[in-house]
């Protein structure tokens, strides 16, 4: 490897370690914990791995574990495990991640696999390996809606992955061409990326600020094969970049991240909306639409994957109601990339997107003290599943609807419409 790409990579590790997590002196520091897609660390970004751990105990991490994955032990489990074994899970992986969670440790997740690994495999077996994680994952997932644990996620190149990303670039070079774009997108190459990091925020955290204080009751989004109206429930929080825990530490979820983002009202969802990008799960989701009445989805259409995507829909719930909406700028660096990613987290950040599935509390005033039943009161989407999808364009508009049924402007073709 270059000299260039060794500094950008432990660039890359520190505003991992600085920005992402912000681990603090005596925290301990989990790698890898398990994901809808994989049990850990991808093998192959060991060197990341160690730097990121060297630069956490330079800090003063007090201890770091990591979760080793191998995506190839996956795809074998697949072809050719007991095709009654597929709710076996190891329940030790996510014991361990809620327990650093609960502890005020740090967590951090990779969302880094090849989304074509089980193509072609039975898709209830998908199904049900789904949801054994989402059920054991449950008590993690409640520690980050109430803002207890600093975590952040990233992603980096994986073999399969990469191929599919750059298919028209020569094999030889396809790694180091997608390693160039994650520095370039996580403002890696920025003369300082720690300072570029905090202008960065600086700005999401301005927008977030002006759609506070407007106190929207709902969204209005436009655009060819989109006409949706999204209730926002009262006390909502619009957010970005940086969240807090409870215990005070600032830290920026995922990495990289151009979206300013709320909560939404579970009951007052309806139109239709249309994914503008693939919805890459175990199965590949494309050409899709959700048609919602009373906050539910109601109609399911897609060219390829609609099983799948009914099974998501099926999984409890709250998985047919929404529970995030974020609005991403068209002329974000990732959308200006050109590149179709195949990876949610890197996509929802080139393009204004909604979730269905669970709603955050901690985008709900004074949601982090709430139960179930009490968010849920209040609007909050309860559910096991959280999915993002992609749905703005060049063509959207977005609307603020005001109390007294006023209507502004929030996003025009695609672009902010008001100045902070």
């Amino acid at each position: 490897m270059s000299s260039e790409f060794e500094r950008n990579l432990d660039r890359f590790a520190e505003v991992i370690v600085k920005i992402g997590l912000n681990v603090q002196p005596g925290q301990r520091l989990l790698i890898g914990g398990p994901t809808a897609y994989s049990y850990g660390t991808p093998i192959e970004l060991a060197p990341l791995v160690r730097l990121i751990t060297k630069k956490a105990y330079q800090i003063g991490a007090r201890f770091v574990e990591v979760f080793w994955d191998d995506d190839q032990l996956r795809k074998i489990r697949f072809q050719y495990a007991p095709r009654n074994s597929f709710e076996e899970y190891p329940t030790w992986r996510t014991d361990c991640q809620y327990k650093f969670g609960k502890e005020g440790d740090s967590v951090l997740l990779f969302a880094a696999w090849n989304p074509d690994l089980l193509k072609g495999n039975d898709t209830e077996l998908m199904s049900t390996a789904r949801n054994m994680y989402l059920k054991h994952r449950k008590t993690f997932s409640d520690l980050i809606s109430q803002s207890a644990v600093n975590w952040s996620g990233i992603t980096a190149p994986v073999d399969g992955w990469t191929e599919k990303v750059f298919p028209d670039v020569a094999p030889e070079e396809q790694k180091a061409k997608f390693w160039d774009v994650i520095f370039e997108i996580c403002r890696v190459k920025n003369e300082d990326p720690i300072a570029a990091w905090e202008d960065h925020i600086k700005q999401l955290a301005a927008r977030s600020k002006y759609l506070n204080k407007k106190r929207y009751e709902s969204l209005k989004l436009v655009a060819p094969g989109t006409d949706l109206i999204v209730g926002l429930p009262k006390g909502h929080i619009w957010g970005s970049a940086r969240f807090r825990t409870q215990s005070g530490i600032d830290f920026v979820g995922n990495i990289p991240t151009e979206e300013v983002f709320t909560t939404t009202h579970k009951d007052e969802t309806e139109g239709i909306v249309t994914a503008t990008k693939p919805l890459p799960t175990d199965v590949m989701i494309k050409d899709f639409s959700l048609t919602f009445s009373k906050g539910q989805v109601v109609e399911a259409t897609a060219k390829k994957g609609e099983d799948y995507l009914n099974k998501i829909l099926e999984t409890d719930e709250g998985a047919k109601r929404l529970g995030e909406v974020a609005l991403v700028p068209y002329s974000s660096p990732i959308s200006q990339s050109g590149l179709l990613f195949y990876n949610v987290l890197i996509d929802e950040n080139a393009s204004s997107h909604i979730a269905i599935g669970r709603g955050f509390k901690f985008a709900l005033e004074n949601g982090k003290e709430m139960s179930d039943e009490e968010f849920s009161a209040a609007g909050g989407n309860i559910s096991k599943t959280h999915i993002d999808f992609m749905i703005g364009s060049d063509k959207m508009d977005v609307e603020g609807i005001l109390k007294n049924g006023k209507i502004e402007p929030i996003m025009r073709k695609g672009e902010w419409a008001f100045k902070v």
